[in-house]
């Protein structure tokens, strides 16, 4: 009797190819993009290049910082389909100052359609921008409707992409918007209108560096104007009568003479002497000067105020109080020691003031190794 052993194939959805079943899901799932998702223009990061040296998309510009800066885009824009959360962006007042929530997006576009129109996987570094969010009410000067870009910081597979044939089928992205930096220059210096190049940069339209300085300067004139001078302002204080501060003996008020002010503090010194009386300034003492006399030296730094008691130039307070505005020089020991800049030669070789002897000394007279 003949018997025929019939075996059943295993039933499985994975394979360990990916065959008919694949392609007809990631057909079928591009076609669900094409429907219901939104276009995303790509601006493909090729490289670096400083002027000097060019390196592509899969090498670091700078080994020390990890960083990419003078980053390179494709003058060709991609258009892909993708899919998103629309969500509310919301300003954060729980901790001191004012911050953003919900300002990541997380994108996800089909891998395989996505690959075939740009070129290789989306990276790192790619600009994505979305036409649907141009925003043509916005409060500026131009007729153009604001742009929104984002740079890509994380790509990754999206959990929900992943078929019954256990093979991933789109990437989920991370967006931040792009800010005005170094790093997108290539982007920023692109024409805020197609149409008519000449009108402006996307610079122009979407960077907010100008209104920055604005605010920022408008913050610095106004702390000058409240506060001109750095320490303690005592001039809106009531000042002490001359007998309390120089009592005599003599009952006649006019005998005692203000020799300080009478108020003591941090930085309250201004170089000028109480009570507004007159004093000389110069880089020497005169010769005939009189019980009382005030003169302020100005080789000193800061400049010191002397008062004459008859017989010699007591010292009354240096003026510390300097104007704050960097622009201003500043005589004082802040700018010319700590940060002084200049070099001196010692022992032949050049070295930074600010090292400061000493140090200098142990380096030149320490023994060194026999070669």
């Amino acid at each position: 009797m003949l018997s025929i052993n019939m075996y059943m194939p295993r039933i499985s959805l994975y394979k360990p190819e990916r065959g008919n079943d694949y392609t007809f899901l990631d057909r079928q799932i591009t076609e669900m993009f094409t429907v219901g998702g939104t276009d995303v223009n790509v601006h493909k990061y090729i490289g670096t290049d400083d002027g000097e040296t060019v390196k592509d998309h899969t090498q670091i510009q700078d080994l020390l910082f990890l960083e990419n800066r003078d980053r390179k885009y494709d003058e060709d824009i991609y258009t892909i389909r993708g899919i998103y959360n629309v969500q509310d962006i919301d300003f954060d007042l729980s901790a001191f100052g004012l911050f953003l929530t919900n300002d990541t997006l997380f994108l996800t576009v089909p891998i395989n359609s996505s690959v075939k129109t740009i070129g290789r996987k989306i990276m790192s570094g790619d600009v994505i921008e979305l036409p649907h969010l141009k925003d043509e009410y916005a409060e500026n000067d131009y007729a153009i409707a604001l742009k929104r870009f984002y740079v890509v910081e994380e790509v990754s597979r999206a959990a929900e992409g992943f078929s019954q044939t256990w093979y991933p089928h789109l990437y989920r992205l991370k967006l931040k918007q792009i800010v005005d930096s170094q790093e997108y220059k290539d982007i920023l210096d692109l024409p805020m209108n197609e149409e008519s190049p000449g009108d402006g940069t996307l610079r122009d339209l979407l960077s907010s560096y100008e209104k920055e300085m604005q605010i920022n300067q408008a913050v610095i004139d106004e702390a000058e104007a409240e506060a001109p001078l750095s320490g303690y302002e005592t001039g809106h204080y009531y000042t002490l009568d001359d007998a309390s501060i120089n009592p005599t003996d003599d009952p006649n008020p006019e005998a005692a003479s203000v020799v300080k002010e009478g108020y003591q503090g941090y930085l309250t010194g201004n170089g000028l002497p109480p009570s507004g009386e007159n004093f000389g300034h110069g880089i020497s003492f005169p010769t005939n000067a009189t019980d009382g006399d005030y003169f302020l030296r100005t080789d000193f730094m800061p400049n010191r105020l002397f008062r004459y008691d008859g017989t010699r130039w007591v010292k009354q307070e240096d003026n510390v109080r300097m104007t704050l505005t960097n622009t201003d020089t500043r005589n004082t020991q802040k700018t010319s020691f700590i940060n002084n800049t200049a070099t001196s030669e010692i022992g032949g070789e050049q070295v930074p003031e600010r090292q400061g002897l000493s140090q200098a000394i142990k380096d030149q007279t320490r023994p060194k190794a026999d070669n």
